[in-house]
């Protein structure tokens, strides 16, 4: 069988993928893209029907082509986002093969370069860039039974409350994914309790401007790395219904049944943390925190932009916050489902190679593997805050690609000897 060879295997056509093929390009690379299904296949089977950007479409995009037909202040919709990237991909000429997968990389024996088996054959590469993203599989703690009378989906197969059995729900996670599925089942007149672990939530828009606007002004997309024990912090934002703040408070006051983190569950009954206050409070002192440092911004530069003294107003505290509910009875609540918006794990088990640490996390420096010739891209806060958004990720690749490249050079010099 004849063997393909190519300089450099780009895995996953997905937002990360997209880019690094641009950049790749600008550089001369020769590339191609392995994608096992669609081109940003993420957005359009793995989100929910109603789901939209978390940013607006001004600002969550590449830099070289803006959304067509889309009002830069909306919230693109999945669909939109799904059909932007491969626009995207069009414009660039990205070599992308879909329904291709890859099933393993390993260093070749004798030579420099890699041996990866794909799904359609062998084909060898001097590099390899793993785009495969920052949410590959769903992870749900072990903590109901399955072998239970309640429904149970990661957010990741939520659809539409029509795809769920008559009843109440529990949704567990309460970050951007977590918080509005509660709302939209809310808004459906289902009556929902929503389990509330350690969050940042931030102002939507604030004087007039959008929080993704505060972020760049005050430099926190470039922030390098979390503050220590903030590691696993969710964020709670939306671009929902026009975009608006997510205040837990408003949404006990819809009706709402706010819980803290799920601990544990025996004969029926689900047991909380002790922390729903504590959380709360620090996601309010993260809000309040945004207020204050655009204040303090506005007061220093001049900039015009219009007090917002509301903003600061805050709900009353509902029953369930003030007297939290430690224990609930499923059944006895009527609670038929439970949606777990419990995040992601990564998978790279196909790379046999010497670039993870003891705990299978890749080891890198801004994308670029401990182990030559390997490289990452997407993950989270792989070089700064942005990493996992579509124009972070952009940023990224172009670092990557970068250095890709300068290797390239190195490895074509011919000494006085050779």
């Amino acid at each position: 069988m004849s063997i393909e060879v190519t300089d450099t295997l780009v895995v996953g056509a997905g937002q990360a993928g997209i880019a690094m093929s641009e950049h790749l390009r600008n550089n001369g690379v020769p590339h191609v893209i392995l994608e096992k299904d669609r081109i940003a296949e993420a957005w359009r089977s793995g989100r929910w029907d109603s789901l939209v950007a978390n940013g607006p479409a001004w600002h969550d995009r590449f830099p070289s082509l803006e959304f067509a037909n889309t009002d830069p202040e909306a919230f693109a919709s999945k669909d939109r986002v799904a059909d932007y990237l491969v626009d995207y991909a069009t414009m660039v000429d990205a070599p992308i093969r879909t329904g291709v997968e890859v099933l393993s990389a390993k260093r070749l024996p004798d030579r420099a370069g890699f041996r990866v088996e794909t799904t359609t054959g062998p084909i060898e590469a001097k590099s390899i860039v793993a785009a495969t993203g920052a949410f590959q599989h769903p992870v749900i703690p072990p903590v109901v039974p399955e072998k239970t009378d309640i429904t149970q989906l990661h957010s990741f197969y939520y659809r539409n409350p029509d795809q769920l059995p008559d009843g109440n729900v529990l949704v567990v996670g309460a970050g951007s994914s977590g918080a509005q599925i509660a709302d939209e089942l809310q808004r459906a007149g289902r009556k929902v309790y929503l389990s509330v672990g350690p969050h940042d939530r931030p102002p939507r828009a604030y004087r007039g401007r959008d929080f993704v606007w505060w972020l760049g002004v005050l430099g926190l997309w470039d922030v390098a790395a979390q503050k220590p024990g903030t590691e696993h912090v969710t964020i709670s934002v939306s671009g929902a219904y026009g975009g608006q703040t997510m205040d837990f408070r408003r949404l006990a006051s819809e009706g709402m049944t706010l819980l803290g983190l799920t601990q544990s569950y025996k004969d029926g009954v689900l047991t909380f943390a002790e922390d729903l206050q504590k959380n709360i409070a620090n996601g309010d002192a993260s809000y309040l925190t945004m207020l204050d440092a655009a204040d303090t911004y506005v007061e220093r530069t001049g900039i015009a932009l219009p007090q917002e003294p509301d903003a600061r107003n805050a709900w009353a505290d509902p029953d369930c916050l003030t007297t939290p509910i430690r224990e609930l009875d499923l059944v006895g609540e009527g609670i038929t489902t439970i949606i777990w918006a419990t995040g992601f794990r990564q998978d790279f088990s196909w790379m046999n190679v010497s670039a993870f640490d003891e705990a299978g996390q890749p080891q890198h420096q801004r994308g670029v593997s401990s182990e030559p010739g390997v490289y990452f891209l997407g993950l989270p806060w792989q070089s700064r805050r942005g990493s996992t958004f579509i124009w972070g990720v952009w940023h990224d690749a172009k670092h990557v690609a970068d250095q890709i490249a300068n290797q390239r050079k190195y490895l074509a010099y011919q000494g006085p000897n050779d």
